[in-house]
Order: C-alpha cells, then structure tokens, then sequence
C-alpha cells in the first residue's frame, strides 16, 4: 500500500509538472503568465464569487448605502471602463458593476475578473482622495482585471490542487474533480490573498494610464500612495496587505508622470471641445 500510494502521489505530481509547463498566457506587459485556469473561467468563478460576498452585506444594507458617494464612485469607474474596453475591446462583453460597501475600518478596493468590483467606505473616509486619486485607485484594480491577474492567482491556488486531484483520479472516481470544485473559493481567494510585486507594477502602469487617458491627473498616482503610505500609523490597511507597495512604488510611479501627462492633457481638451 505505501509503496501504491507513493506512485499514486508521483503521478499526481508528474501531472501537475506537465499542466505548469503548458498552462502559460502573455500578460499586456509580454510577462509570461502561470494559467490553469482560463479567464472565461475565472470570470465565471468570479461571478459567483461576487454574489457571495456581497449577498450578507446586502441584507445589512451595507451596499450603496450613500446615494451621492455612489454616484461619485460610478461617475469615476464609468470613464475608466471607457478606457479599459478601448485598451482591450473584447471587455465590452463583459458586465461591468461597482459597489460601495459600507465599512469604515476597512481600507480597500478590488476588481474581479470579468469587471466586477467594490471599494470600501473606509478607503474614501481615512484617504479623503480627490477625484483624481480616486481614479488612480479603480483605474488600478480594473488593470488587475485587464491582466488578467484574477486567473493567475487562482492558477497558483489551484496549483497544489491539481496535484490532489490527480492523485484522486487514480484513486478512484469518488475524489474526481475534487480540487477544482471550490473555484468560486478561489476566486475570493484571488482578491483576498497578496499580489506579487510583478503584477503590482503591471497594474501601477496600465492604472495610471487608463486613468490620465479618463482625463484624471497621473500625479494623483504619487500624492495617492503618499497618503496610504501615512495612513494607520502602526496597523497595516487592509489595501496595503493585498497591494505590496515596494519601497521605490512612488518614485516609480513619479518618473511615469510625465509619459502621462500628454494623454491626460489631450483627454481634458477633448472634454472641453464636448462642453
């Protein structure tokens, strides 16, 4: 039996070698991408995620609880949508919503895949942005989601899992398809768990150029993450804990403005010629 099991569990283990090696993609940045899961499914996933995230909070009519900051948070995430279904047109199809979760103490923001997002109270409450860097914050996770980061980090929570699976199938049939029945689960793992450095950067760049191309200014971006950088004193802000911010984030994002500025400028004279 031990010596059974120890074939079972390198079988496992030879195919998910063989699943890492062909599940690549290209991010929009050339990066090569780890994906076991496509973004049709992590889309999917999401959406059923979002409903169950969401559904409690609802009840306690926490969700869209202050008409006007909603209509302030829709009238920002409408423009960058504009601009994120330019960047890549096949997200017209996606359905696209926003909502402001009620809850003080918390300081965060996301996007799941296929458009799905929310920002918290506590995020506009403790930050106070502007209008400007409140761009700068959903223009930032909606690049998230036009990267496809969502499929790629269920892909690495679901990575282990393939082994399992594997290993189930040989099993029996009573473990089949095992690991990859929580993909909803890993959906919401998706936006709770820490994204790497590399994909913070991807979403630094092509955040702060959907939002200059909305026509928000890209130096909202430094003074953005000069505030969160001050913000909770001793305690890390949720937003912080799933956005790593490298020590040289701001310097990055400074030296970006000026390739920003033309597109932001060129977005507000196009504005005034509709006024």
């Amino acid at each position: 039996m031990p010596n059974g099991f120890a074939r079972l569990r390198r079988f496992g283990t030879l195919i998910l070698l063989t699943a890492l090696l062909v599940a690549c993609a290209t991010s929009p940045t050339g990066r090569r991408q780890l994906m076991l899961v496509s973004e049709q499914e992590a889309i999917n996933a999401s959406k059923q995620a979002y409903v169950q995230m969401l559904a409690p909070l609802a009840k306690e009519g926490r969700i869209d609880s202050d008409p006007t900051l909603t209509r302030r948070v829709r009238r920002i995430t409408d423009r960058l949508i504009v601009q994120a279904e330019r960047m890549r047109p096949e997200t017209r199809n996606w359905e696209w919503s926003v909502k402001v979760i009620d809850d003080p103490q918390t300081v965060n923001a996301w996007c799941m895949a296929g458009g799905r997002m929310a920002i918290y109270t506590g995020l506009i409450q403790q930050l106070k942005p502007t209008d400007d860097e409140l761009a700068q914050v959903m223009g930032h996770e909606i690049a998230h989601a036009l990267a496809n980061h969502t499929a790629e980090k269920m892909s690495v929570a679901l990575a282990t899992m393939v082994g399992i699976t594997a290993v189930g199938v040989a099993a029996g049939e009573e473990h089949r398809g095992a690991a990859l029945a929580g993909a909803a689960l890993a959906a919401k793992l998706a936006v709770e768990l820490p994204n790497s450095r590399t994909t913070e950067a991807e979403a630094d760049r092509i955040g702060i150029e959907l939002a200059a191309r909305a026509g928000y200014d890209p130096r909202a971006a430094v003074t953005l993450w000069e505030k969160m950088s001050r913000l909770g004193g001793g305690r890390v802000p949720e937003f912080l804990s799933t956005h790593p911010a490298p020590e040289n984030r701001i310097e990055t994002l400074r030296a970006l403005v000026p390739k920003m500025i033309p597109l932001y400028e060129a977005a507000r004279q196009t504005d005034g010629q509709r006024r």
